[in-house]
This record gives C-alpha cells, structure tokens and sequence, in this order.
C-alpha cells in the first residue's frame, strides 16, 4: 500500500463542517465593506522577493525569519506573500490607480509566514485586508475603524473586543525617540531577552512590544514615545479620537503599541479580546502615508487593516456566535424508486431549485431500496422528504414528508414548489 500523504504542517484544511462558518464570515465581511464603498482587489499568492523586503521591511521578523521564498527557473527571487497591504499597493500602483486618486479597496485570501503553528496561528492562513489610498486627514482613520466596529457589532464581537489605539509619529519623529530608547537599552542590554537584544540593533520599536517580564521591567523608565510625538501627529491624534468619541467607538491609549512593520506612521490601532489566550489581536492596522512611494510610486497617503480569518472563527466558534441560519443544512431530500419515478424526480428537483435557489435540495443518487433512502434521508435533517415511486408518476403526484411531525400528503408535481416556498 502506498504511503499517504499528509498536508504540510501548519497548512490546514477547511473540512465541510469548518466552511459554512468561513462563508458565513466572508458574506458578512463583503455586506459592510460594501456598504461604506470598498471595491474588491485580487492580487497573485506569488510576488517578487523585492516587494516585500522594501515595503515590509528587512529587518522585521517576517522579512528575516517567516518568509517562504525560493528562486524559479530563471533565478528570480519569488515569495509566497506573507501580508496584503504591500502586494495590494503593487497591483493598486500598477494598474495607475494611486496617483490623485481615491480609492477604497479591500481583499481576501491565504498568506505565508513561516513560524510555529499553534492555536489561531499557521503556516498558510487566510486574512482580510480593507485599504483606503489617497486621504491624509483622520477622518479616515475613523471611518475604517468605525466600519471594523460596525463589524463586530453585526457579528456579535463588539462587546468582546477592545480596541487599542496610538500613535508613533512622523518617520523624523520616530528615529529621534529610537536613538533616545537604544541609549536607553544599551545600558541594560544584558537584562532583555534574546529577540530584545536582536532587535537592539534592527528594529528597537519592536521591543517595546515585547512578552517577556524581565525586559518589560527595564522598559518601565525608558523614554516614553509621545514625549517625541510633534504638533501635526498629535493634531492627527486627537482630531481621530474626537471622531471615535463622537460616533460612540470605545478605545483605550496603548502607548506600548508600535505595530511589527516598518511601513506604519501616525495611527495604529489592534482590536484585542482575552477569549483566545496569547492570540490575542484579532485585527490590525495603522496609516502608512510613505509606502506607495517607497515601493516606486508617487507620494499617496494610505490607511489599512487586516483581519485573520481563523482567528476570527475560532472566536465566533468560542463565543458560540454563529447563527444556526449560517450552518449548512438540507431543506430538501428527494428520493424515488424506478427508473421512470428517477427521470421524474431529477426534474422536480431542478423546478424547486429553480423555484428556491436560496433552498438546499438534496436528491439521492446511486439506487437504494426505500429504507435505506429514507434513513439517508432522516440523516441529512432535511425538513421534508419528497418520495417519488413508480404509483405516484403514473398518478402525477409525489409524497412530501414533513420530517418534524412525520406528516405525509400527496401533491401534484406543480404544486410542490407553492408548498415548500410556503412551509419554508
């Protein structure tokens, strides 16, 4: 017997019994983002290496340790994308769409970052990524995180979600608060953790982030990051809060929140909740006004974020949030008996479907004698069973069973679709 093969590790299957609940979440996701005006992007799982070194960010953990990368025939350096925003940038760019332009966009689709696979976090996951290019003002800062609380709501999240919002500036304003935090650091190198000392030299905001307590406890009289924020950051800041504020958005200032990508300026924002242990983040984003510039195209302010899906679901799964209309399940099973009561059974299943596109009508293929077709039927938990034998096509009729009270009536072929569209 041959050997099977196993999937890659940490790049799951969505089974039949997971995908409701995925199409349940991607429906509702595609209704709101619509609702405030954002057309749907689609862009390659494979891009350049390049893309991602520049607009990422070499020496983010992505960049350095999570990357899938590997050279194709012609030796050109490719990468399976391991985030959205740079990729959506790139296609946006390409197609002339940035430049004195508005756009809003957003997209859905795996992604690829190579680290170790635990609850709500994997090799291969899937995120859902909302971009809006060509605003500078706060304005729309608030609108994309009123419109990911618009979500929540809808979803039923709201009230277990916190947003955490800050701000980090001007890039001016960053690299002076980061030589003042290095000067900081370097005094106490020796006392943080092993990424700290790493990032010491490579990215020192993302120590600010840090999990670990020792490190955390040297952080306690470091420099304070707002103490370098300018006047036009802080205006921004506070012009989004008023707006929050205004629209009834809760949020709590986390000054220790800096975003893990070299991209962000200005406004970052995580929506967190406690009901998924470590993973906490279930969404995130920020403003990156010098992106599209870094990447080759012209000066055009841009604000994101980007939700996980599986995090997502699990939450929805956690919290017992899914609505028992978003389950799959089988409104009608047809079964017959004979080969003219099959013919006939294929066409009155074809004129409910036509009737009832949003209904699920299950007819039974391969044969069967009547017990084991009604015990696949009582299985599916279809609300009726249409019975179709040899008797009924002669007589133009069919059974139809309601499977909640075991009652049966005989109905004329036309009159079938009438009766399920009003049962249902």
């Amino acid at each position: 017997m041959a050997r099977k093969i196993q999937a890659i590790r940490g790049m799951n299957d969505i089974l039949p019994d997971q995908s409701s609940v995925w199409l349940y979440l991607e429906k509702t996701v595609a209704s709101v983002v619509k609702s405030y005006g954002y057309q749907q992007i689609r862009f390659p799982i494979v891009e350049n290496t390049d893309l991602f070194k520049r607009g990422v960010g070499e020496t983010t953990d992505i960049v350095e340790k999570e990357m899938y990368t590997f050279e194709d025939r012609n030796g050109e350096s490719l990468t399976l994308r391991p985030e959205g925003t740079a990729s959506c940038v790139r296609a946006a760019d390409q197609a002339g769409l940035l430049f004195n332009q508005v756009q809003r966009l957003w997209y859905t689709g795996p992604m690829f970052r190579y680290e170790r696979p635990q609850k709500g976090r994997y090799r291969q996951f899937h995120q859902i990524g909302v971009e809006s290019f060509g605003m500078g003002s706060a304005d729309i800062d608030a609108e994309l995180i009123i419109l990911s609380a618009r979500l929540w709501k809808k979803l039923g999240l709201l009230e277990h979600v916190e947003l955490q919002l800050n701000t980090i500036g001007l890039a001016s304003e960053r690299e002076t608060y980061k030589a003042a935090l290095v000067d900081y650091l370097t005094q106490y190198k020796d006392q943080l953790d092993e990424d700290s000392q790493r990032r010491l030299t490579t990215n020192p905001l993302r120590i600010l982030d840090s999990k670990d307590e020792a490190t955390q406890a040297v952080l306690k009289n470091a420099p304070n990051l707002e103490d370098f924020i300018g006047e036009e950051s802080q205006a921004h800041f506070d012009r989004l809060q008023a707006a929050l504020k205004a629209n009834g958005i809760s949020y709590v200032i986390n000054r220790r929140l800096v975003r893990g990508l070299d991209y962000y300026g200005k406004t970052v924002f995580e929506w967190v909740t406690t009901h998924l242990g470590s993973q906490a983040t279930v969404c995130a984003g920020g403003r990156y006004d010098g992106l599209v510039e870094q990447l080759g195209g012209k000066p055009t302010p841009a604000v994101g974020f980007a939700m996980g899906i599986e995090r997502l679901v699990l939450l929805l799964e956690t919290l017992d949030l899914i609505p028992e209309d978003a389950k799959f399940s089988t409104d009608v099973f047809v079964i017959s008996m004979g080969d003219d009561a099959e013919i006939a059974s294929f066409v009155l299943a074809e004129t409910l479907r036509e009737a009832h596109s949003d209904l699920v009508i299950l007819r039974h293929c391969g044969g069967g004698n009547f017990k084991n077709q009604m015990k696949k039927a009582d299985k599916s938990d279809a609300r009726f069973t249409i019975i179709v034998g040899q008797d009924e096509v002669e007589q133009g009729i069919c059974q139809v069973k309601d499977m909640s009270t075991g009652e049966q009536k005989a109905l004329p072929f036309d009159d079938v679709a009438a009766f399920i569209n009003a049962a249902l």
